[in-house]
């Protein structure tokens, strides 16, 4: 079993697959790098070294007491990062995985990175606040937190059986299979990590972090993701991000790296392969 070894101790799996520029997959809560198999299996097929970790707290790395906010998940990426002496990555960040790359590159810059992907991602902000009327009520975090504590596994299994795939919604049908992995994965993560994991997710500030962004990035987003709302996420990230490309896919769910791998397994190879390096 590949890890590496964090500053404060915590082991970090990870799976390292394919030869070629670097590509690195950061999950979406309460996941891990299995929720990436279809994307790293394809990638890795078509001429990339494909590498997806489990964040702390997270699958098989370390269930740490401590460090479950986005800036330590950060620095877990740079350590990563060093460790595997990676140039010329492609980072791609689904969900709570974009906040990690953005406040990645918030914090380290892009001397390492060639091109970013933000997948149904959480940034810039997805917390409403005066200053962001636009986010999603806290009650909604609330809701989750509480309903973790009460019944961790029914509540993975509600997200998977309703919004995250889109089963709740006409013309939807995600197979039992896929809404079981959610769950099992859901389960390998560590309670407290995950409940805390909720705060970092939702009520983290990244507009500052994208600011920062000077490679070229691509955004996708289903506009009816009903966890990451399109207007919330994929939208204003795009717009904030400078040069950015946006890819909507219509009627989509938050989990598309499932519902539409097909599609989005292509625009990924596309837009890997279309870097030319200076």
């Amino acid at each position: 079993m590949a890890t590496y070894t964090a500053l404060d101790g915590t082991e970090i799996y990870y799976k390292d697959w394919g030869s070629g520029r670097p590509v690195i997959l950061s999950h979406g809560w309460p996941l891990s790098s299995d929720s990436w198999e279809a994307q790293q299996l394809f990638l890795a097929s078509n001429g990339y070294r494909v590498i997806a970790h489990d964040r702390r707290g997270h699958g098989r790395s370390s269930q740490t007491w401590e460090g479950n906010e986005m800036n330590t998940y950060a620095d877990d990426l740079a350590g990563l990062i060093e460790f595997l002496d990676l140039q010329q990555i492609t980072l791609i960040g689904f969900s709570t995985g974009g906040g990690e790359v953005s406040r990645f590159v918030g914090r380290r810059g892009t001397s390492r990175i060639a091109q970013i992907v933000l997948v149904s991602a959480v940034p810039p902000f997805m917390l409403k606040t005066a200053d962001n009327p636009g986010g999603v009520p806290a009650e909604v975090f609330d809701g989750i937190r509480a309903a973790s504590l009460a019944d961790r596994s029914q509540t993975y299994r509600d997200l998977a059986d309703g919004p995250f795939f889109g089963n709740n919604r006409p013309g939807q049908n995600p197979s039992q299979g896929m809404r079981d992995a959610f769950w099992r994965q859901g389960l390998q993560s560590g309670a407290r990590n995950a409940y805390e994991s909720i705060a970092a997710f939702s009520a983290t500030d990244f507009r500052e972090d994208l600011d920062t962004f000077d490679v070229p990035t691509l955004v996708i987003h289903g506009d009816d993701d009903q966890v990451v709302p399109f207007e919330v996420g994929g939208k204003a990230s795009a717009e904030r991000i400078k040069d950015a490309e946006l890819k909507v896919y219509s009627g989509a769910p938050h989990g598309i790296t499932d519902t539409h791998k097909s599609t989005l397994n292509n625009d990924l190879l596309a837009f890997l392969d279309a870097y030319v390096a200076p």
